[in-house]
């Protein structure tokens, strides 16, 4: 396993309490980052930064509110005094149904939650790290925001929209030494699953040639480089780590 040194770092994990983001908490909380993790869920937050152990913070966050991100941020300034790393990994999957009977509702929640809240957070701590000439921020997109998974289109157009936004905030900071990149996975067996149909879980299991679904550990040892100070160069990138399923 890679050890990357995150001494003296503040990183915020969204979605921390559990799937990738716990694993990336795990991950720089190895290499010595001190955390913050923003979740919704505050119960499993809490639970999450008690077994890592040491300074680690649980803010409860709605990533869809820009009001409560700017609360989450303004404790997490207050708490630890600086943001280094982000690491976005809160979002929602939604359940499964062609475009013409996607509920409309349905929609708008998988957008605000996975591309708004992308933003939200992205853009609460822009600043700050422009003005500290210092950052690493890393967005969890999809394969699906390649490709469109039938039957997932909100899912599908949140995350290709993620890629995006990915690209345009890595170009506005490429003049400071602020990285920013997003991830494109294939399906990991997560609680996402639980919104899914088990057609549609064997659908994406189909697609991925290593015959498999992806482990949290592979994501995090990715993304775990992606917010090292060792990333100098790379930014506006989209990083694959689908199995083979993406080829580009």
């Amino acid at each position: 396993m890679n050890n990357y040194d995150f001494n003296g770092r503040v990183a915020v994990v969204t979605g921390g309490a559990q799937g990738i983001g716990k694993a990336v908490a795990e991950r720089l909380k190895q290499g010595g980052a001190t955390l913050s993790l923003w979740d919704m869920d505050i119960d499993l937050a809490a639970s999450t930064a008690s077994h890592l152990n040491g300074d680690t913070k649980a803010v409860e966050v709605n990533v869809a509110d820009w009001s409560s991100v700017q609360a989450a941020y303004a404790r997490t300034i207050r708490d630890l005094g600086r943001v280094d790393i982000l690491v976005n990994a809160a979002g929602i999957a939604g359940s499964n149904a062609p475009v013409a009977d996607y509920n409309v509702e349905e929609f708008r929640q998988i957008v605000e939650i996975n591309l708004l809240g992308t933003f939200h957070v992205n853009k609460v701590v822009a600043a700050s790290m422009r003005a500290q000439n210092y950052g690493r921020i890393v967005n969890i997109a999809s394969v699906a925001g390649k490709e469109g998974n039938p039957g997932a289109s909100a899912y599908s157009s949140s995350k290709a929209a993620v890629i995006g936004l990915t690209k345009s905030l890595g170009k506005e900071m490429a003049d400071v030494d602020v990285a920013v990149n997003c991830v494109t996975p294939a399906a990991a067996r997560t609680r996402i699953f639980d919104q899914m149909s088990e057609e549609h879980i064997q659908y994406m299991l189909s697609k991925i040639p290593r015959a498999r679904f992806l482990e949290l550990d592979e994501a995090a040892s990715m993304i775990a480089w992606l917010c090292s100070q060792e990333n100098s160069f790379t930014t506006g990138g989209v990083f694959d780590i689908s199995g083979g399923r993406a080829t580009y």
